[in-house]
C-alpha cells in the first residue's frame, strides 16, 4: 500500500478551504462553526477521492481530520468507524470506538439502508446482538418488501435464541418466495434447538409432500430421522431417494455415510464404490467422502487394500487430476509407505511442475526416508521452476549441510539472506543460525560462535541456535553457565524435543550436575520414539558417572548396535 504523507496535502487543503465564502460569525451547529462545517465537508469529499485511488493511509487521516473539525458530521463518523473496524490489527478499544461512531450515524439517519445494514452486522460481530436486532427491525420497518431484510431478521433472532420468532420471519419469506430446502433446513435447525422433535419432522414432511419424488427432499428427511436416531426410517428415505434418482451419486454418498455412522463397514464399502463410480457426483464431493472414509479406516487400524481399490476407481475416472494423487500421497505417508507417497507426488509434479508446495512436500518425504541425495535433487529441480522461492532455499541449505557440501550450503544461506526482508528477523535468525552449524562442521569454532551470537541478537528465542550453540560450547568446555541457560531456554520453548532435552542433559553432565543430568537424559530417551546412537552414548556416559556401570554398558551396547563402526563406543565397552 502506497504511503502518502499529509505534510503536503494539509497545506493544499487549508489553502483551498480559505477560498470558501466568508460566513457570518456565530452561525453554528452543535457548537461547530459554519466555516469548520464546510471545511469538514470538503475534507470528507477529498478523503473519498483518496479512497477511490486506494491510498488508504491518506483516506483514514483525512476522515479523522474531517470528523475532528465537525463531530456533527455523521457521514464522516460512519466512514471513520468503518475504517477503524476494518483496519488490520484493530484492538478492542478501536472496535468499541468504531461501533460508537457507526451508531452515531444510525441514530441520525436510520433510513440509510447500507449504513444501517453495516451497523447491524458490526453489532452482531462485536457481541451486541440486541443492538444489532434493533437495527435490523429498523431495516424491516423501512424496507417492508425486502426479503433479504427478513432473512437478516431471522438470523438475528436465531443468534439471540428466539427461535420461534426466527421461524416466523422465515415463514414470511416462504410466503412470498415459496417452499425452498434452505428455508426448511433453517426452520428445522431452530426446532431442534427448541427440542421440538415433532415440529422438526412435520416441517420436513411438509416440504417432502410438495415433491415426494425429489431425492434432495428425501435425503433431508433421512437426515432429520438420523438426528433423532430413527435409523430405520432414515434408511427408508435414503432408499426412496435412490429409487427416485438411481443415477444420483449423492444418494450413494448419503447411504455410505449412513452405514459408516452405524458401523456397517461392508455395506459402507459397497456404497462408497457406487458413489465414486457415478458420474454426476462432483470430484470435490468424492474426495471429501473418501477423506472421511480414510480417517475412519485408519482410526480403526484397518490397513487393507480397501482404500487402494477406491483410489483405483478415481484414477480410472480422472487420470490427470492432481488432487487425487495428492490425497493418495498423504494416505500412503500416514500409512508409513514413504516411497509410495513419493511416487504419487511425482505424478502430481508431472501435472503441475511449477507447484512449489508440492516440491517442498516431496523434499520432506525424501528427508523422512533418509534419502538426502534424492532430497537434494528435488530441491535443485524445484528451484529451476521457482528460482525466487525463498522457502525452497531454506530447505536447500540444510540439505547441503547434511550432504557435507558446506560451501554450497553457505552460498545458499547467503542467497536466501539477500532475498529476506530486513524486518523478518525470525527468518534471518534461522538462516544465520544455519550458517553457524556449517562453520562448526568446517572446524571454525570461533566463527561459528560469533555467527550464533548474531542469530540470537536478531531472535533471542531461536531454539535451534540456542540448542546448537549450547551443545558446542559444552563440547569445548567453555562458558558452561551460558550453555545451561541457552539449553534450558530451548527446552522451555520446545518441551517435547528429545534433541533439546538431550543437549540440556549433556550440558548438566559437563558441569558436574550428575543427578539432574541423569533425570534429563531419561526424559530425552522417553521423549524420543527411536533414540539415536549419540543420545544412547550420552546416556551411558551419564550412568557411568553416576556409578551405574552395568546400566552404562547396556546403553553403550545399544548405541553400538546402531553404529557398529563407532570405535569410541568399542573402547568404552573394553
Amino acid at each position: 500500500m502506497k504511503r502518502i504523507k499529509l505534510h503536503w496535502i494539509l497545506p493544499m487543503l487549508l489553502a483551498m478551504t480559505m477560498l470558501l465564502p466568508m460566513v457570518v460569525a456565530g452561525r453554528e451547529r452543535g457548537g461547530i462553526s459554519e466555516a469548520d462545517q464546510r471545511k469538514a465537508s470538503y475534507i470528507f469529499l477529498e478523503a473519498q477521492n483518496w479512497k477511490s485511488r486506494e491510498v488508504n493511509d491518506a483516506y483514514f487521516d483525512l476522515l479523522r481530520w474531517a470528523y475532528e473539525l465537525d463531530t456533527t458530521n455523521t457521514s464522516a463518523a460512519f466512514y471513520l468507524g468503518h475504517a477503524l473496524l476494518t483496519m488490520r490489527g484493530a484492538d478492542s478499544n478501536q472496535r468499541e470506538r468504531a461501533l460508537a461512531l457507526l451508531k452515531k450515524h444510525f441514530d441520525a439517519h436510520p433510513d440509510d439502508y447500507y449504513e444501517t445494514t453495516f451497523y447491524s452486522d458490526a453489532c452482531m460481530m462485536l457481541g451486541y446482538p440486541e443492538q444489532g436486532l434493533e437495527a435490523v427491525k429498523t431495516l424491516c420497518r423501512n424496507n417492508p418488501g425486502k426479503l433479504e431484510v427478513q432473512a437478516r431478521l431471522a438470523d438475528a433472532y436465531t443468534r439471540l435464541g428466539e427461535y420461534d420468532k426466527a421461524n416466523a420471519a422465515l415463514d414470511t419469506i416462504e410466503l412470498h418466495y415459496g417452499h425452498a430446502f434452505s428455508l426448511t433446513s433453517k426452520k428445522i435447525s431452530n426446532f431442534i434447538e427448541m427440542n421440538d422433535t415433532a415440529a422438526a419432522i412435520a416441517e420436513m414432511r411438509r416440504l417432502l409432500d410438495t415433491a415426494p419424488g425429489n431425492a434432495q427432499y428425501n435425503l433431508g428427511m433421512a437426515g432429520v430421522m438420523q438426528q433423532f436416531e430413527m435409523n430405520d426410517s432414515a434408511l427408508h428415505y435414503i432408499n426412496a431417494a435412490q429409487q427416485a434418482e438411481p443415477n444420483n451419486g449423492y444418494t450413494y454418498l448419503a447411504k455410505a455415510q449412513f452405514y459408516q455412522e452405524i458401523g456397517d463397514s461392508a455395506a459402507c464399502d459397497q456404497q462408497m464404490e457406487l458413489a465414486l463410480i457415478t458420474e454426476n457426483l462432483e470430484l470435490d464431493d468424492k474426495l471429501g467422502l473418501l477423506s472421511g472414509y480414510i480417517r475412519e479406516r485408519m482410526g480403526s487400524g484397518d490397513t487393507t487394500q480397501r482404500v487402494a481399490k477406491l483410489f483405483d476407481i478415481l484414477f480410472e475416472q480422472h487420470p490427470h487430476e492432481a488432487d487425487i494423487h495428492k490425497m493418495y500421497s498423504d494416505y500412503l505417508r500416514a500409512s508409513g509407505d514413504l516411497k509410495g507417497a513419493v511416487e504419487q507426488l511425482g505424478y502430481v509434479l508431472d501435472i503441475e511442475p511449477t507447484d512449489a508446495t508440492i516440491w517442498r512436500a516431496l523434499i520432506v518425504l525424501h528427508i523422512l526416508d533418509d534419502n538426502n541425495s534424492a532430497a537434494l535433487q528435488a530441491a535443485e529441480r524445484a528451484l529451476e521452476f521457482n528460482p525466487d522461492n525463498l522457502d525452497l532455499y531454506e530447505y536447500l541449505g540444510p540439505i547441503y549441510y547434511q550432504t557435507k557440501e558446506y560451501d554450497k550450503a553457505l552460498e545458499t544461506y547467503h542467497r536466501a539472506l539477500a532475498m529476506t526482508d530486513s524486518t523478518d528477523v525470525e527468518r534471518r535468525s534461522e538462516l544465520i543460525g544455519g550458517m553457524g552449524d556449517v562453520f562448526i562442521e568446517q572446524g571454525d569454532t570461533l566463527k561459528a560462535f560469533d555467527t550464533y551470537e548474531q542469530a540470537l541478537a536478531l531472535n533471542p528465542l531461536n531454539a535451534g541456535a540456542l540448542n546448537n550453540y549450547a551443545y558446542f560450547l559444552s563440547l569445548c568446555g567453555r562458558d558452561l553457565d551460558k550453555a545451561e541457560r541457552m539449553a534450558s531456554t530451548a527446552v522451555m520453548l520446545y518441551s517435547h524435543s528429545a534433541t533439546y532435552i538431550d543437549t540440556y542433559a549433556w550440558v548438566l553432565f559437563k558441569k558436574g550436575d550428575l543427578a539432574r543430568a541423569l533425570e534429563q537424559i531419561r526424559a530425552a530417551i522417553e521423549a524420543d520414539d527411536e533414540p539415536n546412537a549419540e543420545m544412547l552414548d550420552h546416556y551411558g556416559d551419564i550412568l557411568e558417572a553416576n556409578g551405574q556401570h552395568d546400566q552404562a554398558r547396556e546403553q553403550w551396547r545399544r548405541a553400538l548396535d546402531l553404529e557398529p563402526g563407532n570405535n569410541k563406543l568399542k573402547e568404552k565397552l573394553k
